[in-house]
């Protein structure tokens, strides 16, 4: 686990969220993908895979072993990173299942975030493994929607999302950071997180409300 993800892991999306705004950054928020397994946030480096339905998706090579989907991204996966799965056909089916979560959670993969349908989602709460998506689903992706890449750029909500981003997920929102600018993003949003504990201590400490919230918490992200 590198330098960033150790930091970002500390935070949570609403200060990561203000730090892009104060950083210009705008539109790298998805909203509505719901924590489905685990309260637990996750933070971490971005592995992706993007779904097309079935019948968009090239023919399989004959000569190659079949391969499932989400398999590819599990294995080339690192310990403490984060698969994020776009799966914006429409079809109701599956784009992560029981044995991809236990394949993950053995590699030390931190969570899956899905913009689309998820199955076997008790076995995932039986594996303690985060999951955030849009939907649940019984129906199996056999048949129905194929992975068309691994590692290519994914849309998740309004957000373009490439491999090697950063991403932190918790019951507010999924934020993802550029990997360029993860510094100054976690940078900002440590200052951010900071300076909202010293107005948390200050109103355990009798501080008026309105004192607390006034022209410094207004300005804050200038």
């Amino acid at each position: 686990m590198n330098e960033w993800t150790q930091r970002l892991a500390r935070l949570d999306c609403c200060a990561v969220s203000d730090a892009m705004d104060k950083l210009g950054l705008r539109d790298r928020v998805a909203s509505g993908l719901e924590q489905r397994a685990t309260t637990r946030r996750i933070a971490g480096r971005v592995v992706t895979y993007r779904l097309v339905p079935a019948a968009e998706a090239p023919p399989a090579d004959p000569a190659q072993p079949p391969r499932h989907l989400g398999t590819t991204a599990v294995d080339l996966a690192q310990p403490g990173e984060v698969i994020v799965v776009e799966q914006k056909t429409g079809i109701d089916a599956g784009s992560w299942g029981g044995i991809l979560t236990l394949g993950a959670k053995v590699k030390g993969v931190a969570g899956v975030v899905v913009d689309g349908p998820v199955r076997d989602i008790d076995e995932a709460r039986a594996y303690d493994f985060p999951v955030y998506c849009r939907a649940l689903t019984a129906r199996t992706a056999r048949g129905r929607v194929a992975e068309l890449e691994t590692n290519g750029t994914v849309t998740i909500g309004p957000v373009s999302v490439q491999a090697g981003d950063y991403v932190i997920a918790d019951a507010s929102g999924v934020a993802f950071i550029p990997a360029a600018d993860a510094q100054r993003v976690i940078e900002a949003a440590e200052m951010i997180a900071g300076r909202e504990a010293a107005m948390a201590k200050a109103l355990l400490a009798g501080k008026p409300l309105p004192e607390v919230m006034g022209a410094d918490y207004e300005h804050m992200l200038r």
